[in-house]
């Protein structure tokens, strides 16, 4: 057996697939990317007069009366992608309960029948950018009073920001905090 010339082709396949797998598909990828989904590619990031104000894909949070709250978060201090997770707490876990039951009177909502579950409860992740329509409609009065506006104007503004179901069947229609919050900013400018 000639053992150098195993080894040889073993030594070349090796740079060939590692040159293949390391370098050219991650390379082709990136600029596919690039090309046809940039906005998504860089992170789906959201700019204010140049100024990056986040990403439509993690949320943050928002606790001024002026603009609509996210889904509270477990992760880390709160929306920290660094560490996702959600509580890991069971529906029967007095612990859940306190934290929803404090959630609930922090909304102000007394004398509402509903309320949203998305507005009391963590998602999974703990990073979850969206709320639902019933969580948008439970915050607008506040939001409406916060910023010395009707209730039909802010009601406008969430309508005009709804992202439908995808592919008109996937999911339920929603809102994404962030660009709602920013929708207001552009719309009914408040001084701070």
């Amino acid at each position: 057996m000639n053992w150098s010339r195993h080894i040889r082709s073993s030594f070349v396949l090796l740079v060939f697939f590692s040159l293949l797998t390391g370098l050219v598909y991650p390379l082709v990828v990136y600029g596919l990317g690039q090309a046809v989904f940039s906005h998504q590619a860089d992170g789906s990031l959201i700019s204010v007069q140049g100024q990056i104000i986040g990403s439509s894909l993690i949320g943050q949070d928002f606790t001024m009366d002026i603009y609509f709250h996210p889904r509270p978060s477990y992760a880390g201090q709160g929306y920290d992608a660094r560490a996702s997770g959600g509580s890991n707490l069971g529906p029967t876990s007095t612990d859940l309960l306190d934290a929803v039951h404090k959630r609930v009177l922090a909304l102000g909502t007394s004398g509402v029948s509903f309320v949203p579950v998305d507005l009391v409860t963590s998602s999974a992740s703990g990073l979850d950018p969206d709320i639902s329509l019933a969580a948008a409609h439970i915050q607008i009065a506040r939001v409406a009073e916060a910023r010395h506006a009707s209730v039909a104007e802010v009601g406008a503004i969430v309508e005009a920001n709804v992202i439908t179901r995808t592919f008109g069947v996937l999911g339920e229609n929603r809102l994404n905090v962030l660009q709602l919050n920013q929708a207001l900013d552009q719309s009914m400018p408040v001084k701070q």
